[in-house]
């Protein structure tokens, strides 16, 4: 038995088993591909016989963006205890920030697109579907994340047929500007904070603008007039995954928005608007070649990847702003 267990064979059985878990890691840090929103709809009304109304498209991509976290390689890594998703954070954070995006669609589902009015009653399906997103994505006993998501794809599967099915009245989904505009408020604070901790990869002084346009506004705490802000080095790679996950999620959810509110876009003269903002997030997914994120100064001789990141999602914004101010309009 000895003769088994000297420090060679074992140092050589721990280099394999490192070598194999570190295959393994790398293959579940790969992003999963966009996916054609129009045919994936499609796909499943075939499978089902069911008749294209207004939002089963936004409500199958949805479906299918919150699939994805649990069916890409590795299903869904963020609450892993055990080597080596333990080991990972890229893709933990890419699936924070995809996970970010459907807790803010499923909302918005829930209070807006669902209903007609403030007054009306909300749907079963999404009532039910919408919290079971909210559980912490790091939970994994006791309820697990990943069963609480799939209960919650349940559900919004249920209300989606119900959609489908002309014999049913009581599940709906208003494709209106008030609706839509909504959703879009949303996104404009998400994609502000996201564009904001990617920029201070580098660090730079901010004047207070927290209660400028207002005299009489006022805080809890007192702040300095100039703030120095930067993110920790440690969590640039996490911010920028964070990123791209949203980005990816968002991507998909605003094409399914395209196809859903196209006779909304095209009254208000809007649809171009939105197929900007797609060209901006589509930009947000392009091949990463560098095998790790650089963190160059802004006009070093490296790259800085989160400040690109943050061109593109600031453009997206602002674009986004644009939009909803043409929804607003009569």
């Amino acid at each position: 038995m000895k003769q088994y267990l000297n420090v060679k064979t074992i140092s050589i059985t721990v280099g394999v088993l490192f070598l194999l878990l570190w295959l393994v890691g790398f293959y579940w840090s790969f992003e999963p591909d966009t996916f054609d929103v129009r045919a994936n709809a499609r796909a499943q009304m075939s499978s089902t016989n069911a008749q294209p109304v207004p939002g089963y498209t936004v409500t199958t991509t949805l479906i299918t963006v919150a699939d994805t976290l649990m069916d890409k390689p590795g299903g869904y890594l963020s609450n892993d205890v055990m080597p080596p998703s333990v080991f990972l954070d890229n893709m933990p954070s890419w699936e924070f920030g995809v996970l970010e995006m459907v807790r803010d669609m499923s909302l918005s589902m829930r209070k807006d697109f669902s209903r007609s009015q403030s007054q009306s009653v909300e749907n079963p399906h999404l009532v039910k579907a919408q919290p079971k997103f909210n559980i912490d994505s790091r939970n994994w006993l006791f309820p697990s994340a990943e069963s609480q998501y799939s209960e919650a794809i349940e559900y919004l599967g249920q209300y989606r047929d119900d959609l489908a099915d002309p014999t049913l009245g009581d599940s709906q989904f208003y494709t209106r500007a008030d609706n839509l505009r909504e959703y879009l408020k949303q996104v404009e604070k998400k994609l502000g904070s996201l564009s904001q901790r990617l920029s201070a990869s580098v660090e730079a002084e901010r004047v207070n603008t927290d209660l400028a346009g207002d005299k009489s506004a006022s805080n809890s705490t007192p702040r300095p007039n100039s703030i120095q802000t930067r993110t920790s080095w440690w969590q640039l790679d996490n911010v920028f995954y964070e990123a791209r996950g949203s980005t990816w999620a968002l991507l998909h959810l605003l094409k399914a928005i395209e196809v859903d509110f196209a006779s909304v876009l095209e009254n208000k003269n809007a649809l171009v608007s939105l197929q900007q903002i797609i060209k901006e997030l589509e930009a947000t997914q392009q091949t990463i070649w560098s095998p790790m994120i650089l963190n160059g100064s802004g006009f070093g001789m490296l790259a800085n990847h989160s400040l690109v990141m943050a061109n593109y999602i600031s453009r997206a914004n602002a674009a986004i702003i644009e939009l909803s101010e043409l929804l607003n309009q009569g």
